[in-house]
């Protein structure tokens, strides 16, 4: 397998082992960056100086025998998440020029563990589209098929890692935005449960809102939510104490999972249910029971209730940004300016946490007999790369993510399920109980074991094309 498409583990087991350094593969990194980038367009800017410090010193320390848990793995930041001293754009020509004076968590975790951070990535302006276009950072693309969108608003970071640009990336989610990139990018994401991971305000106390870790493999992902996871003295809400996944990978013996097509009113596309349905298989034969069932939610009802939390948190938050002014919010998108007009609409927001917990006991029931639910991701195969999105309840209506930041309490590990035939990857969500990490990576590594998919390197674009299904065809 080529070097930049090596997963964390295998990389930190071969620097370890003294087979491979961490300067050579930053090296991969970023040869195979600007070979791509032209064509992807992920990347908000590089932070090869600090990179390339960061991976001599991980090196040293590898001699030393005193390595950290990220050491020298070269690391894609989502631009939304601030770096104190650097730009924090969000995609918009309202921020553009804009310095972070604070730096996040996460990102303090992840350098203290000694991650070669060599960039940061796109998103749509200020995350609010499930696809990453805007005035600021141009178009990103889908490396599996560059005329199609990797999602959003973490499109930069699934790209990268589909591109083979990155070894690990973060993303944040408040509406799907870690696992529909996931999703269309063929990689593993996690929406960490609220609170399990640290924020800043306002968003710290958004039970939608999450930051969390993307990768190509189960165990990427659960070495990177080790590290961003765990209290902070600056968030009140994040959790206590730490709790560690594990992605060893083993038999489902014993556990029950609920399968459900279409939550209860999607529609997904023919070749999501059968790739959902060979996933569902891979359980089966990693000795889980599964079983079909459904829940009594339709996308107009996830929209209604949730348009009412965006209308008291998000839609204002990007209203203040442009102060109200109507020449600045002139610049928004016209994603963003139908973001905020939906939202403008809505029910108010204490009518709309009773419909929040009225919505969330179906699936609270559901898991009182059952471990997890296993569903799709989205419910069509791709959206163009510059998808305008400014149909609100139609894009919406595609993705069946929302439901899992309406009840934003329960961790949903994304995994890939098969491919399109215009060669854009499908997905499916494992969702567990609430606060019941562990059991979504157990479920997610006992089905990365099973399928094999996303593990051989086939899996992964060697060549970026419009037509991707065909230069896989031909492998």
């Amino acid at each position: 397998m080529d070097l930049h498409y090596l997963t964390a583990t295998e990389s930190i087991r071969r620097f370890t082992a003294g087979e491979l350094s961490p300067v050579e593969l930053l090296d991969a990194v970023v040869a195979r960056t600007a070979a791509t980038e032209p064509r992807v367009g992920a990347v908000a800017e590089e932070l090869l100086d600090s990179a390339y410090a960061a991976a001599r010193e991980a090196e040293a320390r590898y001699l030393r025998g005193e390595a950290r848990p990220l050491d020298g793995v070269p690391l894609m930041l989502k631009e939304e998440q601030p770096i104190a001293g650097l730009r924090a754009e969000e995609g918009s020509l309202l921020e553009r020029g804009t310095i972070a004076d604070v730096t996040h968590p996460i990102v303090e975790r992840i350098f203290d563990a000694g991650a070669a951070v060599h960039g940061r990535t796109t998103t749509p302006e200020f995350c609010c589209a499930p696809v990453t276009h805007s005035a600021l950072w141009g178009t990103t693309r889908n490396p599996h098929n560059t005329e199609m969108t990797p999602g959003g608003s973490s499109g930069g970071a699934g790209a990268v890692l589909a591109a083979g640009s990155t070894i690990l990336a973060t993303g944040s989610d408040i509406g799907g935005s870690i696992r529909i990139p996931s999703s269309y990018c063929g990689v593993v994401g996690f929406k960490p449960p609220f609170a399990r991971v640290p924020g800043l305000p306002p968003f710290n106390s958004d039970t939608y809102c999450a930051d969390g870790p993307m990768g190509r493999s189960v165990a990427d992902v659960a070495l990177l939510q080790n590290v961003i996871s765990g209290p902070w003295a600056g968030d009140p809400a994040s959790l206590r104490p730490q709790l560690r996944v594990s992605a060893e990978a083993g038999s489902l013996a014993g556990v029950r999972i609920a399968l459900s097509y279409t939550l209860g009113g999607y529609a997904p596309d023919p070749e999501v249910v059968a790739n959902t349905r060979a996933f569902a298989d891979a359980l089966r034969a990693a000795g889980a029971v599964v079983e079909e069932v459904d829940l009594p939610w339709t996308p107009e009802e996830v929209l209604r209730i949730a348009w009412a939390h965006f209308g008291s948190v998000m839609g204002p938050f990007i209203e203040s940004v442009g102060s109200g002014d109507p020449e600045r919010l002139a610049q928004l998108m016209p994603y963003t300016r139908a973001f905020v007009a939906a939202a403008d609409g809505a029910m108010g927001a204490v009518d709309g946490l009773i419909a929040e917990s009225a919505f969330a006991r179906p699936l609270g029931e559901l898991l009182e007999r059952y471990d997890a639910l296993l569903c799709p991701t989205i419910a069509n195969t791709g959206m163009p790369a510059d998808a305008a999105c400014t149909d609100s309840a139609a894009v919406f209506s595609e993705l069946m993510t929302l439901p899992f930041n309406v009840v934003g309490r329960v961790p949903v590990l994304a995994l890939p399920s098969g491919r399109a035939a215009n060669g854009v990857p499908t997905g499916v969500q494992i969702v567990g109980r609430s606060f019941d990490d562990q059991t979504v990576f157990r479920i997610g590594a006992a089905a990365e074991a099973e399928l094999g998919l996303w593990t051989d390197p086939t899996w992964w674009p060697a060549e970026l094309t419009g037509a991707a299904a065909d230069a896989h065809a031909a492998r």
